[in-house]
């Protein structure tokens, strides 16, 4: 009987991937989420639950999972269960039904666990055209649970765009997987769309969230290039060298090339930027006043809920375009400036569309005619001033009406707005008296504080 090679370098190629960092920890998490899953051993006791006029099928609840880890795990305290929970979510194998962000709580929120197929350890890497046949396919389903987040809408408008010349062939792929999941069992159905929404919330993540399934450089490098270590007679481990650390091997002098200069370019712009908005970032400048969520001081949610902006919310209007139509106030600040100028349809329109995107699919046609008949009809009440090639492009696009109808029509109304109305906007008196205003009120406020200490001095 032949024996398999015992030699370990053999073995290493066999498999590299078991070997990575991130497969380590994944199959340290997947023992603990089978043993969760195990009712012979005491595991997570999963139920359907009841609700009004439907059931919610196989879910967990957040204390449930921490009281295991806690029994299980021989835990002690609460918050580390629920920190290595939050860690075990953060990877996909256990989610909330109800949010995108993966995180455990301590209390009645609903989890469910992930399918075996769906694991990271699979070593799963989703193309982007996945991504887009995924999105599209939520957009055909006219279901409250299904409908997109903000962030979803947007990166399905990009994918749109990045993914033009065979769009057709993801909304095809996208048409027959739908016809596919409705032959389904409705309770699978369910369970299905909640786990592969959670999939890409681990592989597409919130804004602000962690993309859990990048690998660290320094893990890889270290695989790569692992360095000698020999042990001292004393036992302390010493790191071998090949020479001494202050005698590097020099590299031979090479031309500056056009991609120096675009690498210098974009630092040059990373380095301007990061100057610019220093003064908003907590982590460098602390908040005045401070953060509510740290100090007992609610001042700022007061501020946040008053009409009138600070100082460093109307200075910030300044830096862009972007900044002003993103905040709220500075919205209805550059309406009513254009209102007074007779010239508020382009920001209207440029609202409008930007609210079709978030419709859902029974109201876009509707609401793509009303766009149509208010802005760019002949006669039109409030018409818009396009040019001869997005209007016969938007012309086009209104008879198969869809979320991004008036997408050529918004860029061009956007440019429009950018090179004249914007720098009109920061010009006028009613920007610069907003401005001044909260600088002549943050130096009365110094002058008071300087006397209130004099006096009791």
């Amino acid at each position: 009987m032949a024996q398999a090679p015992t030699d370990p370098s053999s073995a290493e190629t066999a498999d590299p991937e078991e070997s990575s960092p991130n497969m380590i920890v994944y199959r340290k998490i997947e023992d603990i989420v089978t043993r969760m899953q195990d009712d012979k051993t005491g595991g997570v006791p999963i139920r359907t639950v009841k609700s009004f006029l439907s059931k919610i099928p196989s879910v967990v609840t957040g204390s449930d999972i921490v009281q295991w880890l806690m029994k299980n795990l021989s835990i002690e305290d609460a918050g580390e269960a629920i920190h290595l929970g939050s860690l075990i979510a953060a990877q996909g194998y256990v989610f909330p039904i109800s949010d995108h962000v993966l995180t455990l709580k301590d209390d009645g929120t609903f989890y469910r666990f992930q399918a075996p197929y769906f694991w990271p350890s699979n070593c799963w890497e989703p193309e982007n055209t996945d991504y887009a046949i995924y999105l599209c396919k939520r957009t055909m389903q006219n279901k409250a649970r299904l409908e997109l987040a903000d962030y979803e809408a947007e990166n399905l408008a990009r994918l749109q765009r990045a993914f033009a010349r065979k769009w057709e062939f993801i909304f095809m792929q996208a048409e027959a997987q739908v016809k596919i999941d409705r032959k389904k069992d409705k309770t699978e159905r369910k369970i299905l769309d909640s786990q592969e929404r959670a999939f890409w919330d681990v592989h597409r993540p919130v804004p602000g969230c962690v993309n859990t399934t990048e690998m660290d450089i320094r893990k890889c490098r270290r695989m790569k290039n692992p360095q000698k270590v020999k042990k001292s007679v004393y036992g302390v481990t010493e790191e071998s060298q090949p020479q001494s650390p202050v005698h590097l091997p020099s590299q031979p002098v090479r031309k500056t090339t056009k991609e120096d200069f675009r690498k210098q370019k974009s630092c040059t712009f990373l380095t301007s930027y990061t100057e610019q908005y220093v003064e908003y970032d907590p982590f460098i400048t602390p908040a005045e006043p401070s953060n509510p969520w740290i100090s007992d001081d609610a001042a700022l949610w007061d501020i946040e809920m008053s009409k009138e902006p600070s100082q460093q919310r109307v200075k910030r209007w300044g830096f862009s375009m972007d900044e002003v139509l993103k905040d709220p106030v500075g919205r209805d600040q550059f309406l009513r400036f254009l209102e007074s100028e007779f010239s508020s349809e382009n920001l209207r329109f440029w609202l409008a569309v930007q609210d079709l995107k978030k419709r859902p699919l029974q109201d876009v046609t509707t609401r793509v005619e009303e766009i149509w008949q208010e802005f760019l009809a002949p006669g039109a009440q409030s018409a818009i001033n396009l040019d001869s090639h997005s209007y016969e492009k938007t012309s086009q696009n209104v008879k198969d009406p869809g979320r991004y109808t008036y997408e050529d029509a918004q860029e061009h109304i956007y440019k429009l707005m950018k090179s004249d109305s914007y720098a009109r906007f920061l010009r006028s008196n009613a920007y610069q008296d907003l401005l001044l205003a909260k600088k002549k009120v943050s130096v009365g406020k110094d002058m008071l504080a300087s006397l209130t200490f004099l006096i009791s001095a």
